[in-house]
């Protein structure tokens, strides 16, 4: 695995372009907080006058006023936001629902707007923004984020060969059809999807550009004058914390994971585990005492994604362990992205997206091919034998620059690909 950087030319975006993102979570989700408004700031930055289009849960939790709180705070980043209710049962009903409602609006927008690009983050909007942009000019830019039927079967939501997985398929080779350009997260996700592609462009010319989920090195950073470690840490400054950070679901092997911790306890008695996560804590501290840890040896805290840098500070390795599964060949885990950025050496099952090379070529960590006692220890030992070096901590952060860097790498890339995607139409 090899860090390209974006292939640029002198060119620059056209003058007045404009975007429409389509996303459907919501604009307080975590994950729109740190992997979509940074990156449509970058899209800002290079001249691109942008509109978020979001789809809100849960709208009578709102506080009074936080709706026009978060219009003025995007507007101030150069981002206008529109927002529709989520609607999530009947499931097919909701979201067919939804689908028709978002493609009226998008095709309302692109005529009344003048829209160029319909930036769409994964399946559901690229459909909304297929059927929205009938008889337009705009271009359709379909940002893959995941095998997505294939994650639904693999998760065990859907029947593999059902009528859901098999309709989702249809509506996918559509997609893929029609689109423009298209952004994969991952390496051997443009193999599976792209066989043939010539470097950037797939065999009919359209651009892909491979994006990983990013992070923002002001936020995320391990110098010791850019924050210290959350008080809420106080006491751990002795214990050797292995922290997880994320969800606890479908597809995260919390068994595995309460294992792999309850291994390092009892070789270490300095060991603690430190679980952040917005999933119910009783997911992992059932799991903990089942395996006799005591709480004084763990902490499950639901964290405000602001506060997670603080708290990776005060860490001394990261731990990720996710179902190897064909849809993941897809993912590129946040989480590693924001333990590398703070210098943190990470334990990893094999199978997960490019991490295998990512790890192993840059020494920043250690990967378990079998979920056994055996392999934990062997774990644990070579996870030892690297933390001896001096270097280690410095190499992550490298390695964290090269790879996922907001700045220097997902910033300049969609950039690159905006401009060739804008290129093309003028060309068309």
């Amino acid at each position: 695995m090899t860090s390209r950087p974006p292939s640029f030319n002198n060119a620059s975006l056209p003058a007045g372009a404009k975007t429409l993102y389509l996303c459907y979570f919501g604009v307080r989700e975590p994950l729109v907080q740190t992997q979509v408004i940074p990156y449509l700031r970058e899209i800002v930055a290079g001249g691109v006058a942008v509109t978020l289009l979001t789809f809100e849960p849960r709208l009578k939790d709102w506080r009074p006023h936080e709706r026009d709180e978060w219009r003025d705070r995007l507007a101030s980043w150069g981002i206008r936001w529109i927002s529709r209710p989520y609607h999530k049962r009947p499931t097919l009903p909701a979201t067919v629902y939804d689908i028709i409602s978002g493609a009226v609006l998008v095709a309302k927008l692109v005529r009344r707007d003048r829209i160029d690009v319909l930036h769409a983050r994964g399946h559901i909007p690229a459909t909304m923004a297929y059927i929205g942009r009938a008889f337009t000019g705009a271009r359709l830019l379909f940002d893959i984020r995941g095998f997505m039927p294939e994650e639904y079967t693999d998760g065990g939501l859907w029947r593999k060969g059902g009528f859901l997985f098999r309709a989702a398929k249809a509506v996918e080779r559509v997609l893929m059809n029609a689109a423009d350009g298209f952004v994969v997260l991952t390496n051997k996700a443009r193999e599976i999807l792209f066989p043939g592609a010539v470097d950037d462009r797939d065999l009919r010319g359209r651009p892909i550009e491979v994006i990983p989920c990013c992070v923002d090195f002001e936020r995320f950073s391990a110098d010791e004058h850019n924050g210290a470690p959350s008080s809420r840490l106080a006491g751990l400054e002795t214990r050797d914390v292995f922290v997880y950070v994320g969800s606890l679901g479908t597809w995260y092997l919390l068994d595995a994971m309460a294992d792999l911790f309850a291994a390092a306890r009892a070789r270490n008695p300095r060991a603690f585990a430190l679980i952040l996560t917005q999933s119910a804590p009783e997911l992992m501290t059932a799991r903990f005492a089942a395996r006799g840890l005591s709480p004084e040896d763990y902490r499950v805290e639901k964290v405000d994604p602001a506060e997670v840098p603080q708290y990776l500070r005060g860490a001394n390795a990261a731990v990720s362990l996710i179902k190897a599964c064909y849809s993941k060949q897809s993912s590129s885990p946040t989480k590693i992205a924001e333990y590398l950025a703070m210098g943190l050496p990470v334990i990893c099952n094999r199978g997960v997206g490019d991490l295998d090379e990512l790890i192993e070529q840059n020494r920043v960590g250690v990967l378990i091919s079998e979920l056994d006692a055996a392999s934990y220890a062997a774990a644990l030992d070579a996870l030892d034998a690297l933390r001896r070096d001096p270097s280690l901590r410095e190499r992550c952060r490298a390695t964290a620059l090269a790879y996922f860097d907001l700045s220097r790498v997902g910033g300049p890339r969609y950039r690159e690909l905006y401009r060739r995607l804008l290129a093309g139409a003028a060309d068309a």
